[in-house]
């Protein structure tokens, strides 16, 4: 934590001024095969601040179509009173075909940021891949300053470049804080730091987050293996009154992308649950009260 924002937070308390809660957003990934109004409507009555559009293949704006399809799936979407605050894509680097139609028109929208998309160790010399994906991020930031949106690099668990945080922070050395920075998983954080990991790895990124991602798991043996698997909001590892009090004291203004990677017989009263149940952390956290 820097010392700015460390200095701030006694300073805002004492004045009775508590920070902003964060647009708490939907994943579109979990609302597939709704047209641009549906997911904008779906959103607002599940009681979503905001959508996490999927700009990517296979998600609702397809990387061929985005200077056309962003713009109708923006404008569906904030028809609701919904906003968009973030996009998630697939890009690694400036010279992909969809990269400067997907920053322009989401710069354009005012679109504040957007997750990058992955690379994996899987084999090859670490700091050959380090060095490498260093360099393809230098480029998209420097797309991404252009044209006015952040780039958030996402902590996925796994072989993932990224999975340890500290990978990320040699990627984004040099980079302006302004335009890139994490996209911060407490959920795949903990997988990978359990017992004290998460918590460092989140001190580490605090200065520069531009998004999180939400999501909880539990370990469970299966073919004599512990394997992660996903659970609802509260009923996992992550620490989440921990998390969200250090968001709030770093005054993190947002946004927070909710995500259902279990299954579910309902899944959009699933949605609803973890919704209430990230609503009620935040504002806890963020010293708000309850509007219910």
């Amino acid at each position: 934590m820097t010392r700015r924002i460390f200095l701030s937070v006694p300073v805002a308390a004492a004045a009775g001024a508590a920070p902003a809660m964060p647009p708490l957003c939907i994943f579109s990934k979990h609302l597939a095969g709704l047209n641009y109004d549906q997911l904008g409507k779906v959103s607002k009555d599940l009681g979503f601040d905001g959508v996490d559009l999927a700009v990517r293949p296979g998600g609702h704006v397809l990387p061929a179509q985005v200077t056309e399809g962003l713009p109708r799936a923006f404008e569906a979407i904030h028809g609701h009173g919904v906003s968009v605050p973030m996009i998630t894509t697939a890009l690694t680097r400036s010279s992909d075909p969809a990269a400067r139609p997907t920053l322009s028109t989401a710069g354009r929208l005012k679109i504040g940021c957007f997750k990058t998309g992955y690379e994996y160790y899987r084999g090859v010399d670490l700091e050959k891949k380090l060095a490498e994906v260093k360099e393809a991020t230098r480029g998209l930031a420097e797309m991404a300053r252009e044209y006015g949106i952040a780039l958030g690099f996402h902590n996925h668990s796994g072989d993932y470049v990224g999975a340890p945080v500290w990978d990320t922070r040699e990627i984004l050395a040099g980079l302006d804080p302004k335009w890139a920075g994490y996209y911060f998983d407490p959920g795949h954080a903990t997988v990978e730091g359990g017992l004290q990991g998460w918590a460092l790895s989140l001190r580490m990124a605090l200065p520069r987050i531009k998004m999180v991602a939400v999501k909880d798991f539990v370990w469970e043996k299966s073919g004599g293996k512990w394997k992660v698997k996903w659970a609802p909001l509260g009923e996992g590892m992550v620490d989440w009154p921990a998390v969200f009090g250090m968001l709030a004291k770093a005054r993190f203004p947002g946004p927070v992308s909710l995500h259902l990677e279990y299954q579910a017989a309902d899944e959009r009263a699933a949605m609803a649950k973890d919704l209430e149940y990230l609503r009620k952390q935040v504002r806890a956290a963020y010293l708000l009260p309850d509007s219910r």
